[in-house]
């Protein structure tokens, strides 16, 4: 019997071939584009300096430094990452992971909101709140809405009715509870409005029947008869200002009248302006006032008081540069300085601020240049004229953009359908869909024919050029070959990802049944 079934092995004879099987390879490189290892990943994605997560197939993998997997994750996608939370998702639904690999929620959840130390996540009208500091996961009840506030309070609403579930006592009702720019809580219950901190205690008892928040942690209050003026902190309020005499409150625009005549601009904490004949106060940006008196003078009012004194015969004052704020008079616009002198005569219909000495302006469609001084230093020919840096300027003409500098001359001969200046000061620019570079002086470095150009440093460029991506320098030289998929840079640990489509030969064999040839045959 063994004889018998060696034979019949023995008969067998074997055809091999190879099947092309994809896979995703990924090649790591040191700043000197020095080839150190290889992985197989079909995605790496690189969430902050710290934080490295690979995918293959349905498997999502917490990396090491050296990119070898160290904590598998539950999940198929990365929903989000707020550090240091990692939010995971799969059919099932979301969970969280704390960047250093523990699973803190299960994937089971509608949405899960984040702070640093915590997490509130809902399923259906259920709440839950995993707390970093015990490790444990409290079931916080049923609520129409609840949600975290920017200092990590947390607010619950259930009806009308809101509570404060971290706080002492976390099923007292409030019938208002509404957080702000500040770090307090606005409050109100049946005894009036009060102010709450981030441990949930009253910095200003519910005693206040009228209450809004201003600015930052300043709020505007009536009580009493009186106007209140407060600021308030996570250990106690202070009424910074009070009086029997009305104060309004528009759109953040806040006056006291006495007697009934307009007499103060407030702030938040106190008396901006007190003067005598105002007649009208108008906000014209953040911190900006024009101020008008009776008898027709108009001034420019900022933060710290006048920006430009009251002057007669003007309609309005903007905001400025250089000591020189853009005036209207019987319709023109120019230039006033601190004092309500005119600097350069009202001429134009509109003008911009300065920028390094230039600002544009225009009379009819286009634009032109002045200086300083008044100069003209182009006549009007731009459609746009962007705001001067470091000398030149972005402007606009029958659709296309070209570099001009402070004397009004191109820079560019051709124009582009767009150009942007990055943070260095160099120019990204498109034409016909593709994308090229510029250098500081707008002298061509890379031809404009990229569908995508990333500067990440000085020479170092990753280009993507017909789908595939690569780095280069400055002077359009290989550094490493436009072959790649995708190529991710980690500057914190040195490390050039480069993905590249890998076919590996997988060898199978078939065995098929034959004769055996004779010896010698």
């Amino acid at each position: 019997m063994f004889k018998k079934y060696t034979l019949s092995i023995c008969l067998l004879s074997s055809l091999f071939f190879s099947i092309p099987s994809q896979a995703q390879t990924w090649e790591v490189y040191n700043e000197q584009l020095q080839l150190q290892s290889r992985l197989m990943y079909q995605k790496i994605e690189l969430l902050s300096e710290t934080v490295r997560i690979g995918i293959n197939g349905n498997e999502l993998s917490l990396l090491s430094k050296d990119l070898k997997p160290a904590v598998v994750l539950q999940g198929n996608t990365v929903y989000q990452y707020l550090e240091p939370w990692i939010l995971v998702k799969d059919d099932n639904g979301i969970g969280a992971y704390h960047e250093y690999g523990q699973l803190v929620l299960p994937l089971e959840y509608d949405e899960i909101q984040t702070f640093y130390n915590f997490l509130l996540a809902k399923k259906g009208d259920n709440y839950w709140l995993f707390e970093r500091g015990n490790g444990k996961t409290t079931q916080l009840g049923m609520f129409d809405e609840a949600k975290i506030t920017r200092t990590g309070m947390i607010i619950t609403r259930r009806g009308t009715e809101y509570f404060l579930p971290l706080s002492k006592n976390p099923t007292k009702p409030y019938e208002l509870l509404e957080e702000n720019e500040g770090e307090i809580i606005l409050a109100k219950e049946v005894t009036g409005f009060g102010l709450i901190n981030r441990e949930g205690d009253y910095v200003l008892n519910p005693v206040i029947d009228r209450l809004e928040h201003t600015k930052g942690n300043f709020y505007y209050g009536f009580d009493e008869r009186q106007f209140l003026l407060i600021e308030a902190n996570d250990l106690l309020s202070n009424i910074r200002y009070n009086s029997f005499h009305e104060i309004t409150l528009e759109n953040g625009l806040m006056l006291e009248y006495i007697h009934g005549k307009l007499r103060r601009v407030m702030e938040e904490d106190g008396i901006l302006l007190d003067a005598v004949g105002i007649e009208e106060v108008k906000m014209i940006g953040n911190d900006l006032y024009n101020v008008r008196f009776r008898d027709g003078k108009l001034g420019l009012l900022g933060k710290s008081g006048w920006l430009v004194q009251p002057m007669d015969s003007v309609d309005q004052i903007s905001f400025g540069t250089i000591g020189l704020f853009p005036a209207k008079a019987k319709g023109a616009i120019g230039f006033v300085n601190q004092a309500g002198n005119w600097m350069i005569p009202a001429q134009f219909s509109e003008v911009s601020v300065f920028t390094e000495n230039m600002a544009s302006y225009r009379n009819t469609l286009n634009w032109g240049l002045i200086n300083s001084s008044g100069q003209i230093i182009s006549t009007p020919q731009w459609e746009e004229i962007k705001p001067f840096v470091k000398g030149i300027s972005i402007a606009k003409n029958s659709g296309k953009f070209y570099l001009i500098n402070s004397s009004g001359s191109t820079l560019t001969t051709e124009g582009f359908e767009n150009i942007f200046r990055t943070t260095d000061d160099y120019f990204l620019v498109e034409r016909a869909g593709k994308t090229g570079l510029l250098d500081p002086a707008g002298k061509e470095l890379l031809p404009a024919e990229f569908e995508d150009i990333r500067r990440e440093k000085k020479d170092f460029l990753v280009v993507n050029k017909e789908g595939l991506t690569g780095i280069i320098n400055e002077a359009g030289e290989v550094m490493l070959p436009i072959a790649y998929q995708e190529i991710l840079v980690d500057w914190t640990n040195g490390q050039i990802l480069s993905k590249s489509l890998y076919e590996p030969v997988v060898v199978q064999e078939i065995q098929t049944t034959g004769k055996r040839n004779k010896k010698g045959a």
